[in-house]
């Protein structure tokens, strides 16, 4: 009986020890991504975050301005974008795990050739910012100065195309840590440019543009000479005509992409837009912008378990190996949970100090300060269900999550928010509560989504995807233009 039990024991302690093994191992794949992803991300968001610093400090009609321009045309814009070059880093990753290194550079000119067709059809909504604030009822002094920077905006968001892409095509390969470097230089020449241009040059809302622009594309350009400076080998073959085969199936799953993602950061959007239309307008817009802002930031670091949870399970899926696919996805909500509490103690502690840092409005920072509990809970969920999405993108269920995300933010949190915004006291508190109902119910679905996955089957599934949109590496003699 004895020795039964002290064989139990051992046993169990060699399960114990193999298991922090593999956790310990997982942990450094999903690190691998992740880190240089939340680098990368809170540098290059944090451009935008300076960016409205400067306008705040500006004039607080500049302030609300560009809050409206960055929360609805950039996040409406960004969304269709970044959804769309998500199907990159479903095809990237999963053909990385296949061993299919070369179609990674053809994929990644077909999402070119998508999505700079697709931002130049969406244009507009740059180009006639003032008309589309004014038809959705904003303020004549709000639709002015969004219509006018949110035409500064366009050379940004051209950037946006080649460096959302090429962040996926390089993470699905193991070697964003370039683009971690490149985004630290990008922020940190953005900050001193910006206060050469808007204060020692006084150019305004002018300077504080240009610096954005021009940090963006410094980002880019360099990843540029990473990618055809031969440092990509193996997936990067030069330009050829092969990414101009196979546009339609892409396009579809572009779409479900796209659709996703931009359900998903619409919604944001269109809570800015309902508290646009309470009374003291510009306050509501500023503080509820600024704590989105605030979000938006701390959610640079779910959107870097997002991408590693793709590249993870896309990884994974290419190579037929299921069972690594859940034991990945274990670890990697594991880790996103434990910073999300980190954060959400932060948000807490600190309240109306974090307001400062945008405006020097009292009324402003009493808001924000009045918004500081739901922006913890906001927080903490967003250590969920990004690395969720990111499992759903790297296994190719884009559409399945789509329309988790109309129903859950559509049917249920704007609804939701509209109704305690507007027929109770909360008013602008209301609408946040209404948007973090939204978030929940998407956050419970996926839970089980992802809990009731058949993961063998998926891994068929990506078998047969990889198989459809394969070409075999001698294609390389179509090339028009080798810079390799």
């Amino acid at each position: 009986m004895d020795n039964g039990i002290e064989a139990k024991l051992i046993r169990h302690e060699e399960e114990e020890g193999d298991l922090k093994q593999r956790i310990w191992d997982e942990s450094k794949k999903i690190w691998r991504v992740a880190l240089p992803g939340v680098i990368s991300r809170f540098c290059a968001f944090g451009t935008l975050v300076v960016t409205q610093s400067f306008m705040g400090h500006i004039s607080d009609v500049d302030l609300a301005g560009y809050a409206l321009v960055q929360t609805l045309s950039v996040r409406f814009i960004n969304g269709i974008l970044l959804g769309m070059s998500s199907a990159t880093e479903t095809l990237c990753g999963q053909s990385f795990g296949a061993g299919q290194h070369h179609m990674m550079g053809i994929y990644l000119q077909r999402s070119w050739i998508v999505d700079l067709t697709t931002l130049t059809i969406f244009l507009p909504v740059f180009v006639f910012g003032t008309q589309i604030y004014k038809l959705l009822g904003q303020e004549e002094s709000l639709a002015r100065s969004g219509g006018y920077i949110s035409l500064w905006f366009i050379p940004y968001i051209y950037s946006c195309v080649f460096s959302l892409t090429i962040q996926m095509y390089l993470q699905a390969q193991l070697k964003n840590m370039i683009i971690a470097w490149l985004s630290v230089f990008q922020f940190a020449i953005h900050l001193p440019l910006s206060l050469i241009l808007v204060y020692k040059l006084n150019m305004g809302v002018d300077g504080a543009m240009i610096a954005l622009s021009m940090s963006a594309w410094f980002l880019v350009i360099g990843e540029f000479i990473f990618i055809f400076g031969g440092r990509c080998p193996n997936s990067w073959k030069g330009f050829t005509v092969a990414a101009f085969r196979d546009l339609v199936p892409l396009v579809k799953l572009s779409l479900s992409s796209g659709v996703m993602v931009c359900l998903e950061l619409w919604y944001y959007a269109v809570l800015v837009l309902l508290a646009g239309y309470m009374e003291n307008a510009e306050v509501a817009i500023s503080a509820f912008s600024i704590c989105l802002n605030l979000v938006a930031w701390e959610f640079m670091i779910s959107i870097a378990f997002l991408g590693a949870a793709c590249v993870r399970v896309a990884n994974e899926l290419g190579r037929g190996n299921a069972k690594a696919v859940k034991f990945s996805i274990k670890v990697l909500l594991g880790t996103s949970l434990a910073i999300g509490v980190f954060f959400f103690i932060l948000c807490l502690a600190l309240g109306k100090k974090l307001a400062y840092m945008f405006t020097d409005d009292d009324r402003v920072a009493e808001s924000v300060s009045d918004l500081s509990l739901l922006l913890s809970f906001s927080v903490l969920l967003n250590s969920i269900y990004p690395v969720l999405s990111g499992v759903a993108v790297g296994a190719g269920m884009q559409a399945a999550v789509a329309i988790v995300n109309l129903v859950c933010y559509y049917v249920i949190g704007v609804p939701l928010g509209a109704l305690l915004g507007y027929l109770t006291s909360l008013e602008v508190k209301g609408i946040w509560i209404g948007m973090i109902g939204g978030v929940l119910t998407q956050t419970i679905t996926l839970v089980y989504m992802t809990w009731r996955t058949d993961w063998d089957a998926q891994v068929t599934k990506a078998s047969e995807r990889l198989a459809r949109f394969y070409l075999k590496s001698d294609e390389d003699s179509e090339q028009i233009t080798n810079v390799s």
